[in-house]
C-alpha cells in the first residue's frame, strides 16, 4: 500500500531521477534542493521511495512545481495525481487573503496532457511565450 511522507533521502531522490532518465548531480546538491524546498512529498511502498514531488515557493506570487517523479513501475496508479494535488492544496492553504500565486512547471516531453487536468496551460499560447530554461555547470 502506498503511503506519503515529507521525507526523502538524497540517494532516494537521485535514484528516482535515474529511473526516469533525468540528469544526475552530486548528492550534496540534491540534499540542498530537498532542504530548501517549500514542500517535499514522497510516495512510499513500504520503505521504498516510489515517487516524489518538490514544490518551491517564495511566499509571494511565484511558486514552482519543480519535480514530479514516479518510478516507471508505479506509474498509472494515481501517485502523480496525488503529488500534484497535494502541492496545489498546500499553496492554497498557505496563501493569505487577497493573494494571487502563479504556479509554474516545466513538463517532461509528452506529459503536458497530465498537467492540463489540473488547469495548467501550455506555452506558448495566445497570451504567453514559450517556457525557457538553462542548465549551468561548473567543472571541478
Amino acid at each position: 500500500m502506498i503511503h506519503y511522507s515529507n521525507y526523502i533521502t538524497s540517494e532516494e531522490y537521485m535514484e528516482l531521477r535515474r529511473k526516469v532518465g533525468w540528469c544526475e548531480f552530486p548528492l550534496e546538491e540534491a540534499q540542498a534542493g530537498i532542504d530548501n524546498a517549500y514542500m517535499i512529498l514522497c510516495a512510499r511502498d513500504g520503505d521504498k521511495a516510489v515517487g516524489v514531488m518538490r514544490l518551491l515557493w517564495d511566499g509571494g506570487y511565484i511558486a514552482m512545481l519543480s519535480d514530479v517523479i514516479v518510478d516507471p513501475g508505479y506509474q498509472g496508479q494515481g501517485i502523480g495525481r496525488k503529488l500534484v494535488e497535494a502541492s496545489i492544496q498546500r499553496i492554497k492553504a498557505d496563501m493569505k487573503p487577497g493573494y494571487k500565486v502563479k504556479m509554474g512547471l516545466m513538463a517532461a516531453q509528452g506529459k503536458e496532457p497530465f498537467y492540463r487536468k489540473f488547469g495548467f496551460e501550455e506555452r506558448p499560447n495566445g497570451r504567453l511565450g514559450a517556457g525557457m530554461d538553462q542548465w549551468f555547470t561548473l567543472e571541478g
